[in-house]
């Protein structure tokens, strides 16, 4: 089976004639390392579909699986410990602490881990090294560009090494010469071995994934690999 799979994977909202589908029977098969973008309309369901494979949104019908674990089958504190465990999370609104240092931001996602302060920075400025961002460890958000926010959200997103990264729009506040920055780490960290699945609506965002999915009116409708 592959790394990531849903199996008949449908989302409904309300009920009876007031019930809108916003993901339908959705069958999906993503590999480790693989590099996978979704597109699709405002509303089409690509970003329903992402937060359930976040382990956020549990689907109506079907089955949701990550290295062979029913995720949706297990309970609430096991999910989370999931999540924390399996994956990492990049925001087009960044979702930064204002009152935290670049560092701080950074180590959030390090909050459970039965390890001291120290190593838990440590941890964090291996992350921000990775993404070229470590001479702006000690200075807070409002301080750094909107490009190198979205590199903390990057570099919090890895900071607990997790093998997959689900990315929302990761560039969608972002000008086109940064947003090729973004796209460009994106691409080395999946060539490090990491698995991103990102939801966008940029065409050329879209060219640095190995293989494009479409969405539309909660189904996945083309798919097309790249050479890249």
């Amino acid at each position: 089976m592959s790394y990531i799979a849903s199996q008949n994977l449908s989302r409904q909202y309300g009920t009876g004639s007031a019930a809108v589908t916003a993901v339908e029977d959705i069958n999906l098969s993503i590999e480790l390392g693989e590099f996978v973008a979704i597109m699709g309309e405002s509303g089409a369901g690509k970003s329903t579909l992402l937060s359930i494979m976040g382990a956020m949104n549990e689907p109506s019908t079907g089955r949701y699986l990550v290295d062979d674990i029913d995720v949706y089958g297990l309970s609430q504190d096991s999910r989370a410990d999931f999540r924390r465990e399996f994956l990492g999370f990049v925001f087009q609104s960044f979702h930064l602490m204002p009152y935290l240092t670049v560092v701080e931001n950074t180590m959030l996602p390090l909050t459970a881990l039965k390890i001291s302060r120290q190593e838990k920075k440590e941890m964090a400025l291996e992350a921000l090294a990775n993404v070229g961002l470590e001479d702006k460890a000690d200075r807070l958000p409002s301080q750094i560009s909107g490009g190198e926010k979205e590199r903390v959200a990057i570099a919090r997103a890895i900071v607990n090494r997790p093998p997959v990264i689900l990315a929302d729009e990761p560039t969608g506040n972002l000008d086109t010469h940064t947003s090729q920055e973004i796209m460009e780490l994106l691409q080395k960290l999946n060539r490090e071995g990491a698995t991103i699945v990102m939801v966008t609506h940029s065409h050329s965002c879209s060219r640095y994934a190995n293989r494009l999915l479409t969405v539309s009116d909660g189904k996945i409708t083309d798919e097309i690999v790249n050479a890249n």
